[in-house]
């Protein structure tokens, strides 16, 4: 089988084939580290994190970078607000990061550069720009000079009128055109600041990734990753500054962007107050079902989150943790590749996960119906497998359902199935109806299994 990927630049979904199929690159935009991740932010680290895995299983080596920004006006704001310096604001909302991903099932990437620490590459990379012509100084800022790259604007399909107007570019009198973009710009005495051959100041935004890119994986790379948003102008931008700097050669093969998140069918704005925190969701949520809810429709379309959509997500969850916890008397053995076909081709047509996500509804159903054991291990090795490959199912079935990690008293519940067994045995059902109900109160299911009677929390 092949993956095939939609790519952003081509507006196509085509083959992915790797420049070296020894070593595939892929880079995707991480967060900007002032405050807590919001949903929106979740959303390329899950779907990011689901292509990296179906990459490693294609190929022999992949190397997976996500940045994090660590030098911005927010941060800025936040630590002139909070009279600390920004490391203290950035170290802290890193490491909330890292936890809250780590809770959705988001693996660490392989590299996960900083800014800050590639000062150095980002003024190499704009002293090129200068010299090349295709940047120029003006009044301590470093500017690039858009009119000079004959291709800009290919990424977003904009025309020069709505990239100005989407830039949201600053207008200054130093600019030779209004859509050039800041590569360095000075620093007040209360602003973080580096030496320059432009003097004292800090570097723009997009020129960060393009000089991390540049240090970690080179001059051309397989993917690169992000959201909506970030197609213009950080994309396009990055496009420019890298194309321009390494004279003309392809700067990446595929760009990948998925969709927007909605909530309850509006944008997510602080000015309506609509903006859900991944922080927030987490500690009345499992991570999983958030993870669930992220995926369950197609990474490029936009998603709408509801209360409703994350109930039924954890419900659709429920049911495949059943289905195992059904069979958690059998070993999983190696699967057939029958078995997991329909799966692998769902998700390697585009990361179709709504669709791979009903082939591991069918394999939770193919092993509720099994006729033998046998077939059992098999089956159930392919769900594990399957739901491995999108970050599901991670758990025990015990844990997930809560068994023995609640304040409910084990001792008693056994107590109370001993007696329903007995009444039932007596065909006393109506004690037994009883007793199924008084454990249901308390938020346990009574499984009757013909080898006996077990329970878990619901």
């Amino acid at each position: 089988m092949t993956i095939k990927l939609y790519n952003t630049l081509t507006k196509q979904k085509r083959e992915f084939i790797p420049l070296n199929p020894e070593c595939v690159t892929m880079y995707v935009c991480g967060p900007t580290v002032y405050s807590y991740a919001h949903i929106g932010n979740a959303r390329p680290a899950v779907v990011f994190d689901v292509l990296v895995k179906l990459l490693r299983k294609r190929y022999k080596q992949v190397v997976y970078a996500r940045n994090l920004t660590d030098v911005d006006d927010k941060i800025n704001a936040a630590a002139k607000e909070q009279n600390v310096a920004i490391d203290v604001i950035t170290q802290k909302f890193t490491d909330i990061y890292h936890q809250d991903m780590a809770s959705l099932g988001v693996d660490m990437p392989d590299i996960e550069p900083r800014a800050t620490d590639h000062i150095d590459q980002i003024i190499s990379m704009i002293e090129r720009l200068v010299d090349k012509g295709f940047a120029y100084e003006a009044e301590q800022h470093v500017l690039f000079n858009v009119p000079a790259y004959l291709e800009y604007g290919e990424l977003s399909g904009r025309n020069r009128d709505d990239m100005i107007a989407g830039a949201r570019v600053e207008v200054a009198p130093y600019k030779k055109d209004p859509a050039d973009f800041v590569l360095w710009k000075p620093s007040t005495p209360d602003q973080p600041a580096w030496e320059s051959p432009w003097g004292s100041g800090r570097p723009g935004w997009h020129i960060e990734c393009s000089a991390m890119i540049e240090k970690h994986l080179g001059r051309t790379i397989d993917i690169h990753g992000g959201g909506q948003d970030l197609i213009f102008p950080h994309h396009e931008n990055e496009i420019a500054q890298s194309t321009c700097a390494h004279d003309h050669e392809v700067f990446c093969s595929y760009w990948i962007h998925n969709g927007f998140v909605n909530v309850n069918y509006e944008k997510m704005s602080k000015s309506i107050g609509n903006v859900l925190l991944v922080h927030d969701l987490l500690e009345k949520t499992p991570g999983e079902a958030v993870r669930y809810a992220l995926l369950s429709t197609h990474y490029r379309s936009p998603l709408d989150w509801t209360d409703e959509l994350l109930s039924s997500s954890k419900k659709s969850l429920d049911r495949l943790y059943g289905a195992l916890d059904e069979i958690s008397h059998i070993e999983a053995t190696s699967p057939s590749e029958s078995l997991t076909e329909k799966f692998y081709a769902a998700l390697e047509d585009d990361l179709n996960t709504p669709l791979a996500f009903s082939e591991l509804h069918a394999l939770a159903k193919q092993a509720n119906n099994a006729k033998d054991d046998g077939e059992r291990a098999e089956v159930k090795g392919a769900l594990l497998e399957c739901a491995k490959a999108v970050g599901l199912l991670q758990q025990a079935p015990k844990e997930w359902f809560g068994v023995g990690t609640s304040d409910l008293d084990e001792a008693k519940i056994d107590a109370l199935i001993e007696q329903r067994n007995a009444a039932r045995t007596s065909k006393d059902f109506a004690t037994a109806d009883s007793i199924r109900d008084q454990l249901a109160e308390l938020g346990i299911e009574i499984l009757d299994r013909p080898e006996g009677t077990s329970w878990r929390k619901v």
